[in-house]
């Protein structure tokens, strides 16, 4: 005597809806979605993020200025885009990664904010990271950052 149940070989028809109802697998979005409805502004400055070595090097040759928690360098690219571009350094004498990636991602969110109304246009922007960036309250790294691009525009 055998254990196992009998199973038929034969398949049932599709009784039931199919698992993947669209092209997309998903039934609460149509298949035409338009992506996000968040209307974009067509003045947006856009803001490009250095990664080339060169590039931090020749903006080290621009103008600097040093305000509390942070360094700005900006140099003048001198083409005609007039698309900014940002880079941000902080040093191993800071700390360890995860303190280097959240004084980063503050400066990140600093540059997202006071770039795009005071920053240079057609110009590369590094903000280095000092020691004090740590523990600095982000209102304070806010300020630093204002005062450093009004130095700089001058």
């Amino acid at each position: 005597m055998s254990d196992e149940a009998h199973l038929p070989a034969e398949q049932l028809g599709s009784r039931t809806a199919s698992r993947f109802s669209g092209s997309h697998g998903d039934r609460r979005w149509p298949c035409s979605y338009p992506g996000p409805s968040c209307p974009r502004s067509q003045e947006a400055v856009r803001l490009i993020t250095l990664n080339k070595r060169s590039d931090f090097l020749a903006a080290n040759s621009g103008k600097r200025a040093a305000f509390g928690g942070l360094v700005l360098l900006v140099r003048d690219r001198q083409d005609s885009a007039a698309e900014m571009r940002v880079g941000y350094t902080v040093t191993k004498k800071v700390g360890n990664a995860v303190i280097r990636n959240r004084v980063k991602r503050r400066f990140r969110e600093l540059a997202r904010e006071l770039l795009p109304e005071a920053g240079i246009a057609g110009a590369d922007h590094v903000i280095i990271g000092r020691n004090s960036a740590v523990e600095r309250d982000f209102g304070k790294l806010r300020s630093d950052l204002a005062k450093a691009l009004a130095k700089v525009a001058e």
